[in-house]
């Protein structure tokens, strides 16, 4: 392949690719924290309501460190959606739908895992793990038996060999550097398959797509696939893609090997060298065959769902609608064609369109009218209107309002005795009528009205209560009739 072509391949792998979208995307760390937070650990998949309410507590602490989020969880998921980032499916077990990670943020996840928890690129494990499978290829490919059989005979000397040294007493075991770089690389590989589960879903659904496409679209493949499907041909599970998972299907859920791989596990988990590995590596590696198992289901539930619908899409004759409606659509732009030579697109036309009238909305937005709502339970009760009492209107105004005109007047009586008088003189004379009010009352004509003394005096008055209190105010004195 030229530069040139290469260029035009990664520009076009750019413009459609989900990981690379996502590694290019203005909050790229933001995204992949979040998501790998809460869809890339133990919980694959989450319903969308958990998933926002997670989301919306996330964004509030991102956004009193300085991050500039401005979204609600709920408007950053449709956004990651559409982007390719996330999936959204229909719950299995409750009404609603869930959300979990699509192929393309899984790859940029576990990239950006290795940027910043890089592993050595040259390892023993790894040299020994290739070395054993490409061994065990050359043996299972070679089509000369005498070959075949000498590579066989010299691999049981070295397994006899290898007996004897224990039975001597030579037993080798691997120290813990060296076990601890094995078990991580065993892990680096094992993290990668929920990406290929993944990949693997995606491509059945492509699958799935490309077949109803092809019962449609052309007349000689329609024919073909039409009898296949009729014939009882499961033509999703028998694709490249079918086959291949069947195969490792049957692998995962062999009772022998899982057996063997659980007891394997235990017994590496038992080792003191697996103290090094954190709480998260190792409850990974007690689960990893179980949630092989799970996703393995998933995706034969997958391929049945589709098979079904495939047959059904061609029994119930629904794809001859599909091809009538194909065809009108063809026409009408075949017809657009043929009219765009004398009228433009944006020309007005005498043509006028009754648009329904009823509002499209979410099914989730719809409320039952219960005519309970609108009962009135509670007996009307009538007022009816009567004389107003003066001296009811007059009570009511003092628990209400100050009395200042009374307070003036017992201000004025006794400075008609004596030239000046404070707070406390007045009030000596004339109780407080209105308990704290008329004190309040009092200091507000001694402010306006009246000088200030240096000074504290102790002033009394009795409650509505009728219980006796005192107070310490600044001395106020009055110097001169109050106006």
């Amino acid at each position: 392949m030229s530069a040139l072509s290469e260029t035009h391949a990664l520009k076009q792998l750019v413009e459609t690719d989900a990981t690379w979208r996502l590694l290019r995307a203005d909050n790229a760390p933001v995204i992949a924290a979040l998501l790998s937070e809460h869809l890339g650990g133990e919980s694959r998949r989450l319903p969308t309501e958990e998933l926002y309410e997670r989301l919306d507590h996330d964004l509030e602490a991102l956004r009193a460190h300085g991050f500039e989020l401005p979204q609600s969880a709920q408007g950053y998921c449709a956004e990651w959606r559409k982007s390719g980032f996330l999936t959204r499916r229909p719950a299995e077990e409750a009404r609603g739908e869930t959300f979990e990670l699509a192929p393309g943020a899984l790859g940029a996840i576990r990239f950006l895992e290795q940027l910043s928890v890089p592993r050595q690129t040259v390892t023993e494990s790894r040299l020994a793990s290739i070395g054993v499978q490409l061994g065990q290829l050359a043996i299972e490919t070679d089509p000369d038996a005498t070959r075949r059989l000498e590579q066989l005979h010299a691999q049981r000397d070295r397994i006899d060999a290898q007996i004897e040294r224990i039975h001597a007493g030579a037993l080798d075991t691997l120290d813990t550097a060296r076990a601890l770089e094995r078990v991580r690389d065993i892990l680096a590989q094992a993290e990668e398959i929920p990406s290929d589960f993944a990949r693997v879903r995606a491509e059945f659904e492509t699958l799935n797509r490309d077949l109803r496409a092809r019962i449609v679209e052309s007349d000689d493949t329609q024919r073909t696939v039409l009898n296949e499907v009729f014939r009882g041909v499961d033509l999703i599970g028998e694709s490249d893609e079918g086959r291949s998972f069947a195969g490792f299907s049957a692998l995962v859920l062999d009772p022998a090997v899982g057996s063997a791989f659980d007891d394997d596990i235990a017994r590496v988990l038992d080792r003191d060298f697996a103290g090094e590995l954190t709480a998260v590596q190792r409850r990974y590696l007690r689960r990893f065959i179980g949630t092989l198992k799970d996703h393995s289901g998933e995706i034969h539930e997958v391929i049945t769902a589709f098979a079904r619908g495939l047959r059904r899409y061609v029994q119930s004759q629904d794809y001859q609608r599909d091809r009538v409606l194909r065809g009108l659509l063809r026409t009408a732009l075949a017809a657009g064609v043929e009219a765009s030579v004398h009228a433009k697109p944006y020309q007005p036309t005498t043509l006028r369109l009754e648009l329904s009238a009823v509002a499209l909305g979410s099914v989730g937005a719809i409320r039952l009218h219960d005519p309970a709502d609108l009962d009135a339970s509670a007996p009307v009760v009538e007022h009816v209107a009567g004389v107003a009492d003066l001296e009811a209107l007059r009570s009511l105004a003092r628990a209400t309002e100050i009395d200042f005109g009374e307070l003036t007047d017992n201000v004025n009586a006794v400075l008609s005795e004596v030239e000046q008088c404070t707070v406390r003189e007045v009030l000596e004379q004339y109780p407080a009528s209105q308990g704290v009010a008329s004190i309040v009352g009092l200091l507000t004509l001694a402010a306006n009205q009246g000088a200030t003394v240096e000074g504290i005096e102790t002033v009394r008055w009795r409650g509505a209560d009728e219980v006796a209190r005192t107070a310490d105010i600044p001395i106020y004195c009055f110097t001169g009739r109050l106006l």
